[in-house]
């Protein structure tokens, strides 16, 4: 659960901790994950090359990462590099992205130290280049004492291929242990996923106002609030965290029951046909 004991509310600035007094922090999400969308077409809106917007789409993670550790968010996970960009990105692109990632984990590791973050990562990484591959462990080791929000970076990520590789690992173990098919439970797939040692997603977060989950956090997602913003990533920053968090608590998580109203009438419905029933009875 959130603990305000992690907070550090007076780093916020004067425009972050106003929309955040309005929210209850005992009802803020454990876990934010967020679809980085739009740093391309940030680019385009303003004649720039598609590399400018990943540069500055860079700067809104750490910044965005810096309000989450504020507010003692314990998880964030963010869709960096998806198993589709890596397929279907024209070589440069992937090439510059992966230089990207590189220089964000160096000249942000300071600045993760100072913010109390651990970093991690999610997807097929053991398929990225060497070299980003040893600098993306540098970073987790050299964090991975820290206390505060788990940053978690989904690197040559996708849903489906995560639950191939769980059902993979999973398909391994039950014939290692002489078990069918017909023992296997939801948490049994859980703890296969790359995703086993965090909580599910409360709030995910879409920037660029697209309408879709893109193979991002399939499993995980089946109880998570969705919030759409039309701005792009890059222009994306904690105050807009903020008041995607403040839009979920203003909804009620149901996973499948009643609300309170509706739970109400359904019970007082109930009982007024078990007072017609007992009246039947009683006049037969």
């Amino acid at each position: 659960m959130y603990l305000t004991a992690t907070s550090r509310i007076h780093e916020l600035t004067p425009e972050e901790r106003a929309i955040y007094a309005t929210l209850t922090p005992a009802r803020l999400p454990e876990h934010v994950a967020i679809i980085m969308d739009g740093n391309g077409r940030w680019a385009g809106a303003r004649s720039l090359k598609r590399f400018l917007g990943h540069q500055q789409g860079a700067k809104s993670v750490q910044l965005v990462t810096e309000t989450a550790s504020r507010i003692g968010l314990p998880w964030l996970t963010l869709y960096a590099f998806s198993l589709e960009n890596n397929l279907r990105r024209p070589r440069s692109e992937v090439s510059f992205l992966m230089l990207l990632l590189k220089s964000y984990l160096e000249s942000n590791l300071q600045r993760m130290m100072d913010n109390n973050v651990r970093i991690r990562y999610i997807g097929r990484t053991h398929e990225l280049p060497q070299e980003v591959q040893d600098k993306m462990q540098w970073a987790a080791d050299a964090t991975a004492r820290n206390t505060g929000t788990t940053l978690t970076l989904a690197l040559n990520y996708g849903a489906r291929s995560e639950m191939v590789d769980a059902f993979r690992a999973l398909s391994a173990e039950l014939k290692r242990r002489g078990l069918g098919a017909e023992r296997i439970t939801e948490e049994d797939v859980h703890r296969h996923l790359y995703t086993a040692h965090m909580p599910d997603p409360d709030l995910l977060i879409r920037t660029s106002g697209e309408m879709r989950i893109s193979n991002y956090l399939l499993w995980q997602i089946a109880y998570t609030e969705i919030f759409v913003t039309e701005r792009f990533w890059p222009d994306f920053r904690g105050i807009h965290l903020l008041e995607a968090i403040a839009a979920y608590q203003r909804r009620e998580r149901r996973y499948g029951g009643l609300n309170e109203t509706e739970r109400a009438g359904a019970e007082e419905r109930t009982e007024e046909r078990d007072v017609a029933e007992e009246a039947r009875s009683a006049a037969g």
